[in-house]
């Protein structure tokens, strides 16, 4: 499986290939996944935008079995243009029980290096079993309420459009505007746990109004044509958009943690992990590489 468009610069796309042959051989693990996760995937490039690749690997049975196991994340050297690192399926896996997002993001990603569609789709059929929505409302609110911040918002998450002599930092804003859109997307799609990763298609598929559609495709062009560090004025549409999907994931987010009781949550946390394990087992099985145990740690 490998979904490379024609926008991103072969000379890179080579590089990344090169540093993700050196992770399986140098660490001696599998990827069954590696793709592009950052402003390229996310639908809002510059023209200097750098390179996320991020990567799923899998280490050998016996590496699982080690009492003195390796770290759960391989980096490469971080220059400007690359920045390549991963995470190991356990970790991975782990975090999604947890509700965090990082990992069905990667898993939604439309930019693959490299990839295996089986375990892609395996992956997914375990979100829609283990992830809460509540966590993963949660996940989205405190990304959004973080950015926010940076871009020059209270703690209550508003932004004043425009805030700045210059503006305010393009990038920043759309580091707030995509989490606010994947939230409105959960909260349309009832059920569902894995939103799109590019923006625009997350506020299409989440009928979000065509004002603000408009507005935010008009922004991605002008972000296209400016650096990463460019400035401008945020359309009023698009803070008062983000400022009511905040308001709307903070409230749902206090009714789920005062409607449900603690035993219920820790009975739903107890299977969800049960599941993740099983599915854990299962897919190093089918995808750990065939190599012998790396070098036991100097001590």
């Amino acid at each position: 499986m490998r979904a490379v468009p024609d926008s991103l610069d072969p000379e890179v796309v080579r590089r990344v290939d090169a540093r993700l042959d050196a992770v399986v051989r140098d660490e001696r693990v599998a990827i069954p996944l590696a793709v592009e996760s950052g402003s390229q995937a996310w639908g809002f490039p510059s023209p200097d935008s750098d390179y996320d690749c991020r990567f799923l690997y899998v280490r050998s049975r016996a590496d699982y079995l080690d009492p003195w196991p390796a770290r759960d994340v391989v980096e490469t050297p971080l220059d400007a243009v690359l920045d390549v690192n991963g995470w190991d399926l356990l970790k991975a896996v782990r975090l999604m029980v947890r509700g965090n997002a990082t990992v069905t993001e990667w898993l939604r990603s439309r930019i693959v290096y490299r990839g295996d569609d089986g375990f892609r789709a395996e992956m997914l059929r375990l979100a829609e079993q283990v992830v809460n929505r509540d966590d993963m409302r949660r996940h989205y609110l405190h990304v959004a309420l973080a950015q926010g911040r940076r871009h020059g918002a209270g703690d209550d998450g508003a932004l004043v459009a425009g805030a700045g002599a210059a503006g305010p930092r393009l990038k920043t804003f759309f580091y707030v505007l995509r989490p606010a859109a994947a939230l409105r997307w959960l909260r349309v799609h009832d059920g569902a746990v894995a939103p799109p990763i590019d923006l625009l298609r997350l506020l299409e598929e989440s009928a979000a109004p065509g004002v603000v559609v408009r507005a935010a495709a008009d922004l991605v062009a002008r972000k296209a044509v400016t650096r990463e560090a460019g400035t401008g004025t945020v359309p009023g549409v698009l803070a008062r958009f983000v400022e009511d999907e905040l308001d709307r994931a903070r409230t749902a987010v206090g009714t789920a943690r005062n409607g449900v009781a603690a035993d219920g949550v820790a009975g739903k946390r107890a299977a969800a992990r049960e599941t993740a394990a099983e599915a854990f087992r299962g897919l190093v099985d089918r995808y750990a590489p065939d190599v012998t145990r790396r070098p036991a740690p100097t001590v």
